[in-house]
């Protein structure tokens, strides 16, 4: 391949590679899994033989839909072993524009959606997330994953059975839970039990994901407003007790903080809101998950 073809090449895929980062991290949800893999895919279509690109979004589009398949094959005997919950990694999405202009890829980027993808086999996944996320036809998921029409529309079909019994439902009112995360940061910061008890929801739950290597992380859910209040309260005394290392951001299209100790980040809580309540939070304290996240800057 000459050097005109290169650049050829790389200027396609540098235009397709935000499409290939999100499709890759919301069918492995985890930023590094997700950059390896674009990674392979650019060496990929760099080696491919000019007779078999037509469409350069199609063809890597494909490249990162099989080897994320594969990957998530190889990993859910780790997963089944996984010590406590299991979440995804978490991804800053401070600088995306307002999630109410696309709301099916902000829902399908929430921690809520992308904990439900758990149930589905990858290729289940990767039929629901080409189709209902990045708008494939069926004729394009057909060559991507190398089945019939009538098989893709009978794996989405079946995909939309096993994620319908939950509502994960998001938000789109930005400022509205903007409010609620600054409530809750003020709250959680000084020890305010009431204040957290008025933005959370009856029935709330909190998943804490430690993976085994966090000492102290809640093996089991927790659920119901004054439970949660204590344990956050209690982690927020233990580890921050003047609250000043709690960082507002936006994780996964959603509101949420980072704890730093030391200017490195300690865990990342993701608040899911709904009907103006905090209706879940997701912890993060693995430290395996937190090495995307920037580090505090004084």
């Amino acid at each position: 391949m000459n050097v005109n073809s290169i650049d050829s090449r790389t200027a396609d895929f540098t235009s397709t590679r935000p499409l290939l980062f999100s499709l890759a991290y919301r069918m492995l949800a985890s930023v590094a899994d997700a950059e390896d893999v674009v990674q392979d895919a650019y060496l990929r279509w760099l080696e491919a033989p000019e007779a078999e690109v037509r469409a350069p979004r199609a063809y890597l589009a494909t490249i990162v839909t099989r080897l994320s398949i594969n990957r998530l094959r190889s990993a859910r005997s780790r997963r089944e072993e996984y010590v406590g919950p299991w979440l995804p990694e978490p991804l800053v999405t401070q600088d995306v524009p307002d999630p109410s202009e696309h709301v099916e890829l902000a829902e399908s980027l929430s921690m809520a959606f992308l904990v439900m993808l758990e149930r589905l086999s990858p290729i289940e996944r990767a039929v629901l997330l080409l189709h209902d996320v990045f708008d494939f036809e069926y004729s394009e998921i057909a060559r991507v994953i190398d089945k019939t029409e009538a098989n893709c529309r009978q794996l989405l079909t079946r995909a939309k059975k096993r994620l319908a019994v939950t509502d994960a439902r998001f938000d789109a009112d930005r400022a509205e839970a903007d409010r609620l995360m600054k409530r809750f940061i003020e709250a959680a910061g000084v020890g305010d039990m009431s204040g957290l008890l008025a933005i959370l929801a009856e029935d709330i739950t909190l998943w804490a994901d430690g993976g085994g290597k966090v000492r102290g992380a809640a093996l089991r859910p927790i659920s119901g407003p004054d439970a949660v209040a204590r344990f956050v309260l209690g982690v927020i005394r233990r580890f921050v007790p003047d609250g000043r290392s709690l960082c507002p951001t936006r994780m996964n299209g959603e509101p949420g903080f980072i704890v730093y100790v030391s200017g490195r980040p300690l865990a990342a809580l993701i608040l899911h809101v709904h009907h103006g309540r905090i209706a879940a939070i997701y912890a993060v304290g693995n430290p395996d998950k937190l090495q995307a996240l920037p580090a505090l800057v004084d």
